[in-house]
């Protein structure tokens, strides 16, 4: 069964309306989709996504919350998430990441509506219904649409990969003995894995990372 027919049979309307049953350009699909749709274009399709549940939610907020603060005093770009739409390549589907951030360098890539490429980096926060679309199909889309950094935290697991790209393909990080992910792409960030799970005060965490 394909990704585009198992979600369709969960969500049938979106936003109070009939969801395109016919195949659509992602033109169309962009002047279709209002600004609060959950949704991705796959296969040409319109794929609405699943509610989340609180651990998954806990996990963007928190890092909704702290990583503009670096980004703003560190690593000058744009930090944007879903519902914001990302289309990678010209043969790719359109997603809308959880989180992703685009340099400045990339800037331009930036319509009103979507990012016209691939993010710098991309987090995927994994849900029971997402671990083969997120761990495998997104990943092979990412990789070859070239994203640099991806973060597939897993809160039910409550563990975490990362994953630089190198040479056309995604290599994975090590986290260190402390439980500490050190970025190479925010150079200078580093991250207490544990900390998607159990997020101390945001205050602490910018107090650590020396902004405050």
């Amino acid at each position: 069964m394909s990704e585009t027919t198992t979600i369709s049979e969960v969500a049938l309307t979106l936003g109070g309306r009939p969801v395109p049953t016919e195949p659509m350009t992602y033109e169309q699909f962009i002047e279709w989709v209002d600004e609060d749709d959950h949704c991705e274009w796959v296969e040409g399709r319109v794929v609405p996504m699943p509610s989340v549940d609180s651990r998954h939610d806990g996990v963007v907020g928190f890092l909704r919350a702290v990583l503009p603060y670096w980004v703003q005093a560190r690593a000058p770009g744009v930090l944007l998430g879903e519902p914001f739409q990302m289309k990678t390549g010209p043969d790719l589907p359109g997603r809308s990441p959880d989180l992703f951030f685009v340099s400045n360098e990339r800037v331009s890539l930036l319509a009103p509506n979507r990012l016209n490429g691939p993010a710098d980096l991309v987090v995927e926060v994994i849900s029971p219904d997402s671990v083969t679309r997120d761990r495998v199909t997104k990943f092979a889309e990412y990789e070859q649409g070239g994203v640099r950094e991806y973060w597939l935290p897993d809160p039910i697991a409550r563990q975490a990969q990362f994953y630089r790209r190198d040479d056309a393909h995604f290599q994975p990080f090590s986290v260190d003995e402390d439980g500490v992910f050190h970025s190479a792409l925010l150079v200078g960030l580093w991250l207490k894995v544990d900390w998607l799970w159990e997020p101390p005060p945001y205050l602490e965490v910018l107090r650590a990372w020396g902004l405050i």
